[in-house]
């Protein structure tokens, strides 16, 4: 049987008046920074804001240091995702070069510390060069100590990574660790 082509505009206003009487409401949806707020300190938090942007991502990876102190749980040495390719290269061959004795990566990069209790981030300014690389000029208190730093980030894939960590008066960690790992 065949519905005349006149008669489906009257169905469709049917179908509306229907849904309209309908007691079901629909879900409001969450934007996803405020998922990505609403997930505690770690892990899963930071891979979240990683895929928000470049800002969401540093102030994802200070708030691990900020809650209960530890900073992030190790994963094996050059296989951590909040870090770039090259720079998980680099950290992989210090952490081989040492051959069991202390790295020269020996350290928290992201705070630069061993210990981060009472770490409180101050201050986070992203610049972004391009769709894809931004930097994030950070400035936090440690043990009562402000240091500053900056994280220069890169996008890939869909997430956003730390490609290198510049202390003032320091060079740049890739700078520092090609040097161990030559």
């Amino acid at each position: 049987m065949r519905v005349p082509f006149s008669a489906v505009p009257f169905a469709l206003a049917a179908l509306a008046g229907l849904a309209a009487c309908s007691d079901h409401q629909p879900e409001q949806i969450r934007p996803a920074a405020e998922l990505v707020a609403a997930l505690p300190p770690g892990r899963p938090a930071i891979y979240a804001a990683a895929l928000e942007g470049p800002e969401p991502f540093v102030r994802a990876l200070y708030a691990v240091y900020a809650g209960d102190g530890r900073g992030l749980e190790p994963l094996p040495p050059g296989r951590d995702p909040i870090y770039g390719r090259t720079l998980n290269a680099m950290i992989g061959a210090d952490f081989r070069k040492a051959d069991g004795e202390a790295p020269f990566l020996n350290h928290d990069p992201i705070c630069g510390c061993q210990d981060s209790s009472g770490l409180v981030l101050e201050s986070v300014v992203v610049t972004e060069s391009g769709a894809t690389t931004a930097e994030a000029a950070v400035v936090f208190s440690n043990l009562g100590e402000t240091h500053r730093q900056t994280l220069k980030l890169m996008k890939e894939g869909q997430s956003w990574r730390v490609v290198d960590v510049l202390v003032p008066g320091q060079p740049p960690l890739t700078e520092q660790l090609l040097k161990v790992i030559d």
